[in-house]
């Protein structure tokens, strides 16, 4: 155990025998999980511990990895999905489209991704497609019902494609009460007093929450929505930016957690409280992070931030950890309308489409400072 223990430090990694093996894993997919938590420094109020899960350090870097292998294993030991026989389909933001397309690849699998045609996707759309996965862009003012819609019209002409459906498979929250909960309990050496984590299909607030709550029933759970698009409390949906969450469902993992109750402000299930960062704070947020903790993280990821920043704040939260999930990297948001305008904008001007090969002067161009 000991010998384990070093192991997990050093960032070696257990096969599936549970053998360890401190130099290789057998595929891509046993890299998933296992990722490092920091101690924020800069940007937070003293005298509150706030932590941070760098989910961006899974291989196909998010979180969505973790459920991307935990929903197509277990198809697998059921014999519900074979390699070269079933296309694997999943409607989605982005992230979990990735961490599919990484598995389907890594698998053998032909895959099917669905996103809408929005811009900011850009980078999500070039991944998916360099894994190997095609890509079908719906309009994007149907939403997401509109994308689902899709896939059950192409799965109802085809009987070989099979969904992954991260809104409704258990295997989405089960991969995070099987992993990335455990792994937070022990990084925190079983000491967590509030799990802040943004809701898209739910399952990592579903997953992490009921974990750590059956390990720490004192735990508050933070569930986080855009300000734009507060659904799980009762709220219309509006169109905002932070891309991998609010997406303008009553989803079925935060429903089942106080099955029947309205979806209202205030406490429901093991959720304590309902908070939100609007599109502009989200992105603040990830800008500050990257200055001021070197953390290179999405809009989903600042938002998450703005509001453990909030709860830091309180009186009553000194002295206590909080465990914050970031999602995804902002290398994955370049094409975003808000995230990365101004160093865009300057980039264009600092490398133009023909360069000056010309020797003098020697220094081009200097950034502001």
């Amino acid at each position: 155990n000991d010998k384990k223990k070093n192991i997990s430090r050093m960032g070696g990694l257990m096969s599936k025998s549970g053998n360890i093996n401190e130099y290789y894993v057998e595929s891509v997919l046993d890299a998933v999980g296992e990722t490092p938590m920091v101690k924020l420094q800069r940007s937070t109020t003293s005298g509150v511990n706030v932590l941070v899960k760098l989910e961006m350090q899974n291989p196909g870097g998010s979180v969505k990895d973790r459920i991307a292998k935990s929903i197509i294993e277990e198809a697998e030991k059921a014999g519900t999905i074979t390699p070269g026989k079933t296309t694997i389909i999943e409607a989605t933001s982005g992230n979990t489209g990735i961490g599919v397309a990484m598995a389907a690849a890594a698998k053998g699998y032909k895959c099917i991704i669905v996103m809408p045609q929005l811009s900011p996707f850009y980078e999500r759309f070039i991944t998916c497609r360099k894994f190997g996965a095609e890509v079908h862009l719906t309009a994007p003012a149907k939403g997401m019902p509109g994308m689902l819609a899709y896939v059950e019209d192409l799965m109802s002409k085809d009987k070989t494609i099979w969904c992954t459906q991260q809104f409704k498979n258990p295997d989405n929250p089960k991969a995070h009460l099987d992993t990335t909960g455990p792994e937070i309990w022990r990084q925190c050496r079983g000491k967590v007093d509030y799990l802040v984590a943004g809701v898209g299909t739910g399952g990592t607030l579903n997953g992490v929450g009921n974990f750590l709550k059956g390990k720490n029933k004192n735990l508050k759970v933070i569930a986080v929505e855009p300000t734009e698009s507060r659904v799980l409390v009762g709220n219309a949906h509006e169109k905002h930016s932070v891309l991998g969450i609010g997406a303008g469902m009553q989803v079925k993992f935060i429903e089942e957690l106080a099955p029947g109750q309205e979806f209202k402000e205030g406490p429901r299930g093991m959720v304590d409280e309902f908070l939100h960062a609007s599109s502009g704070e989200s992105c603040d947020w990830a800008d500050k992070l990257s200055r001021q903790e070197g953390l290179l993280v999405g809009p989903s990821s600042g938002c998450a931030m703005k509001v453990a920043a909030d709860i830091a704040a309180r009186p009553e939260a000194q002295g206590k950890t909080i465990v914050v999930i970031l999602a995804s990297s902002g290398i994955r948001y370049v094409n975003h309308p808000l995230l990365w305008t101004e160093v865009k904008n300057e980039a264009v001007k600092a490398l133009p489409m023909i360069p000056d090969v010309s020797p003098e002067p020697l220094l081009k161009w200097q950034s502001e400072k």
